[in-house]
Order: structure tokens, then C-alpha cells, then sequence
């Protein structure tokens, strides 16, 4: 999306902890084994190579070996070791945006769960089903700082115990069995993590933690946005800087069509816990970002410099992408700099929130269309995808990533293997799933009784009931509009009832400038919650 934004970057040093792991085929588990060569048994035979036929190109020379990445390694081939998906922290949430009086429903993979905030402020975190009827949590309230369920009243709090159940007899206990599956979660850098295994304690070890955002005065622009594409589309679209020119055209002040150009990329890193590297553009190689996965879903790209005045700034691009079942993701995206220019520090935050949105409108159409395209083709992204070795570098290494840790996961597409979902993605277009959808993400989420309902292409649905800020804002300027709008007519009628010609000029100007106002306070409504559309698409 935007990893060209950042133009260079120190040399990237591993470091110890961290450093490359030379794998060999015999620290595959057997059950891996078997799920890799089950899917090459039922796969459908196809030519090595790809099909040329309807391929007319002009070309007389094979260039493949010079532009294409080459052949894997054996180091690449390599499977990983023991992985399991629900031993690590997902992000939840940004800590500011978690509502203080209400549930919130959130999907890690297929597990749902709801966040909230009890008596004390303490975040709690359970599994989103209520043990009398299976209803939603996060379609309930908070009650004296109380999960408390809206089918009965039933309540919950602390670990999950239940400590009210209205329909009770006098005197009778609640049924040990009464209780919540829970969840840890952590508060680390301004973001809410989870970690997702009910059996195995907390490793914190494993909580990310981002150096750049730990420093003084270092200042960042975060947001939330609900995608309708596979955290692992939207992971490649993150660290692919080659689309940025061409996608997002002029939707900043760096993006420009003729700075679309080869890249250099080279990895310094490869481990189970996922990759790291540099790249920068060819015509200025001297300036080289460094980019970094982690498992399961962190993804940085930072740059350092040092400026005219001697002094070494910081800047950093960090994505967390959350999995949130099949065809869906969460993206918590931060944009952090020791410094601003003068121009970024004049701007309101909700400029830079609807710009984002715009940018992932951008991209939108055709990633959900790759994504529908794998669940078809059914078969490894190798087979697939033609991966340039001047732009599509970190691709290929996160897809063979896969590859490694797939076998723990719950589902997957990776370089050369792939595990599909072993149960079908709820459709959210029928009745019980649309109904269900709207109940629990106005009062979770913070709906403001608009008619905007959930979906999934909607900015509103997708950013802007998950930020306090633009929810505060849209509610600002439509207060502003109405008031201005009334004010407005009440002047036109003053200039007809009025009995001078001058009072009548003055009352006019004035309905005038009232009514431009309350059309600017609406275009700020609609730049905030109104979605993109690219000009050569518009009917």
C-alpha cells in the first residue's frame, strides 16, 4: 500500500535472537507430511510451466531466467518446525477506540470473542458466546462494569465467572458451568493483543514490541479498517512497494505513475517467526528501506536518516494485520515519525484517516477479485502467480513462509502447498447472518443511528465505527450543517418579510454564506465517510 513512502533506511543487522535457521525436511511433523502429500495427491495434473496457449506475445527470446525470481533454494524448500496459530498474540484493537460502555465483537481466524472494559478499566476478553442459548456477548451491555447477555440478563465478570442470573430461585446457586472461555490479552504500545490459546500460558516473549514507537517525541497517525480480503492478500499488498505509483496515483504527494520503476530487493533474514530485508528504487539504490515480518501478522517498513542539521530521525511504517475469517481481515495501520513537516502538524487527523480509506479503496476491487481467484484455483500461489525479481521479492518470501508454519495454521495458501478451510465461510448475505451483523456492530462498535449499516465496501462500516475521532467529527459537522441549514432559510425569509431593499440585500448574502457553509460542512461528511471511485469507472 505504502511502503514507497518511506525513500531510505540504515543497513538492517539481524540480530542475535533472531538470527537465520537452517531447516531440514526432517522437523516436519508427520501430520504436515501427510496434509502436503494428500494435497498432491487430489491436485489435478498440470504441465510445468504455464500454458501458452491464447499467449500471442511478440517476443522471440525467452527472457524468463533474467526477469523471474529463480528456482527456490534448498534452504527455501526447507519445512518448518512445530507452529501452532493459537500460540501467538493477534492485535485486537487499538487501546484509544475500545468503547468504555459497550462489547465488542472481533474474529481472530474462526474463534469470536468479545473485548470490553469492566468496573476497573480492565480489559477482559471472552469467548463471544453466551453458555445458557449461544447468544452473542457482543450484542449485550455493560451493568455496573458487568458482561451482562441481552437474551436473559445473565452477567459475567473477572474470569469469566457468571455472577447473576435473574430467573434463579431464591437461594439457589449458579451451576458451576455457568462460565465464559477466556482470553489473555495485553495493553503494549497503544494496542490491544490477544493471545488465542485457552491450554498453553501467555509467552510473553512473543508480545511484539516496536522499537521506533517506544521513543521519545516520536509521533504516529493510527487507524482501523475492516477489509473484505484475506489478512494474507492484504499482507502481500503491504509489503508489494512496485503497485504504489501506479495504484495510488496522486492520492498523496509522493505517489506519481512515472516513478513506477525496478526495484532492488535483497533478504538478510529468513527464520520460522518470518523474514527481513532491504529494498529501495534503481534509480536511487543508495537509499534502501528496511522491511520486516513477524509472525503471525506484523509487518514494518523503517527508515533512518540523518537530516541537514545533523540529527538522526526515525520513521516508520507499521501494518498489523489480523485474520478475521475467511475472506475478511482487520489492518491496524501506523505511520510514526521523530518529525513532522509544518504542513502534516496543520492538518486535522480525520484528513489523514479519510485518505487512508482512499488508498484502500484503491486497492479494494482487484484484491478481493485475487483472493475470489485463489479460492477457486485451489491450488499454490507458484502456480499462479509470475513473481518479477525486480518487484515481487517479499511476496514469494512471505508465500513460502507459508509454506513453512502452514501446517499449523487453519487454513493457507502458500508458495508450492496449500490447506483449504476446512468448513465453508458463513454467508453474510442471508437474513439470520445480515440481521445478526447489524444487532451486534452498531452498540460494539459505536453506530451513531445513522442509516449506514455493515459492509464490508462501506468506509463508514469499515473504518469509521471503529474511530472515536471521525465518529465525533461526522456528528460535528452534520450538527453544523443542520444548524447552518435552518439559520440559512430563517435568512431568506427575513429578506422576504423584510420592507428595505437594503435589509433584504444583507439578509440574502447572509442565507448565501450560510448555505455554502453547511455545503462545505457536508462535503466533510462525505469526504470522511463517502467511498472512492476511480474516474474512469464512474457510469
Amino acid at each position: 500500500m505504502a511502503l514507497s513512502n518511506l525513500s531510505s533506511c540504515c543497513l538492517f543487522t539481524p540480530s542475535p535472537s533472531t538470527r537465520t535457521k537452517t531447516i531440514t525436511s526432517q522437523n516436519l511433523p508427520s501430520s504436515s507430511t501427510l496434509r502436503s502429500s494428500t494435497f498432491s495427491a487430489r491436485r489435478p495434473t498440470r504441465p510445468s510451466g504455464r500454458s501458452s496457449v491464447g499467449c500471442r506475445a511478440s517476443v522471440v527470446e525467452d527472457t524468463s531466467k533474467e526477469v523471474l525470481l529463480p528456482p527456490e533454494t534448498e534452504e527455501e524448500q526447507a519445512a518448518g518446525g512445530e507452529y501452532d496459530w493459537r500460540e501467538e498474540w493477534y492485535p485486537l484493537y487499538l487501546t484509544a477506540e475500545v468503547p468504555e460502555d459497550a462489547p465488542l465483537g472481533l474474529t481472530v481466524f474462526h474463534k469470536q470473542i468479545v473485548l470490553y472494559r469492566d468496573g476497573q478499566g480492565q480489559l477482559r476478553c471472552y469467548e463471544d458466546r453466551c453458555p445458557h442459548r449461544l447468544a452473542k456477548l457482543s450484542e449485550g451491555q455493560i451493568m455496573d462494569g458487568k458482561l451482562e447477555c441481552l437474551y436473559h440478563g445473565w452477567q459475567f465478570e473477572g474470569s469469566g465467572q457468571c455472577v447473576k442470573i435473574p430467573q434463579l430461585p431464591e437461594g439457589a446457586k449458579i451451576p458451576r458451568a455457568a462460565c465464559l472461555k477466556t482470553y489473555e490479552v495485553r495493553d503494549s504500545q497503544g494496542v490491544v493483543w490477544v493471545w488465542m490459546s485457552e491450554k498453553i500460558p501467555p509467552n510473553e516473549n512473543k508480545l511484539p514490541f516496536f522499537e521506533h514507537y517506544a521513543r521519545p517525541g516520536f509521533q504516529d497517525v493510527s487507524t482501523i479498517h475492516e477489509l473484505p480480503y484475506d489478512h494474507s492478500i492484504l499482507l502481500e499488498n503491504l509489503m508489494d512497494p512496485a503497485h504504489v505509483p501506479i495504484s495510488h496515483d496522486r492520492t498523496d504527494w509522493t505517489a506519481k505513475r512515472e516513478d513506477a520503476q525496478p526495484l532492488v530487493m535483497t533478504v538478510t533474514e529468513r527464520s520460522d517467526r518470518g523474514f527481513a530485508g532491504q529494498w529501495g528504487r534503481s534509480r536511487n539504490s543508495k537509499l534502501m528501506n528496511n522491511l520486516r515480518f513477524e509472525a503471525p501478522c506484523n509487518l514494518q517498513n523503517n527508515l533512518e536518516f540523518v537530516d541537514k542539521k545533523g540529527v538522526k530521525q526515525y520513521f516508520s511504517a507499521l501494518f498489523l494485520c489480523r485474520p478475521a475469517g475467511q475472506g475478511k481481515s482487520m489492518l491496524i495501520v501506523r505511520f510514526g515519525a521523530s518529525t513532522r513537516s509544518f504542513l502534516a502538524n496543520l492538518l486535522p487527523r480525520w484528513y489523514f484517516h479519510q485518505n487512508a480509506g482512499k488508498v484502500f479503496e484503491q486497492d479494494m476491487g482487484f484484491l478481493s477479485s485475487q483472493n475470489e481467484v485463489l479460492m477457486k484455483e485451489k491450488v499454490p500461489t507458484k502456480e499462479l502467480y509470475l513473481n518479477l525479481k525486480s518487484s515481487d521479492t517479499w511476496v514469494a518470501e512471505y508465500r513460502k513462509w507459508m509454506d513453512k508454519v502452514g501446517h499449523g495454521m487453519p487454513y493457507y495458501f502458500g508458495h508450492k502447498t496449500i490447506s483449504l478451510p476446512k468448513e465453508p465461510a458463513v454467508v453474510e448475505q442471508n437474513p439470520a447472518g445480515l440481521a445478526a451483523g447489524i444487532s451486534a456492530s452498531f452498540p460494539a462498535k459505536g453506530g451513531i443511528g445513522t442509516h449506514h449499516a455493515p459492509n464490508p465496501v462501506n468506509r463508514y462500516f469499515r473504518h469509521v465505527v471503529h474511530c472515536k475521532g471521525c465518529r465525533k467529527v461526522v456528528k460535528t459537522f452534520e450538527a453544523w450543517k443542520k444548524a447552518l441549514l435552518f439559520v440559512a432559510m430563517a435568512s431568506v425569509a427575513s429578506a422576504i418579510l423584510a420592507s428595505t431593499r437594503q435589509w433584504k440585500v444583507v439578509f440574502m448574502a447572509a442565507a448565501i454564506l450560510l448555505g455554502a457553509a453547511s455545503y462545505v460542512c457536508s462535503g466533510a461528511v462525505s469526504l470522511i465517510t463517502t467511498n472512492f471511485v476511480r474516474i474512469h469507472r464512474r457510469l
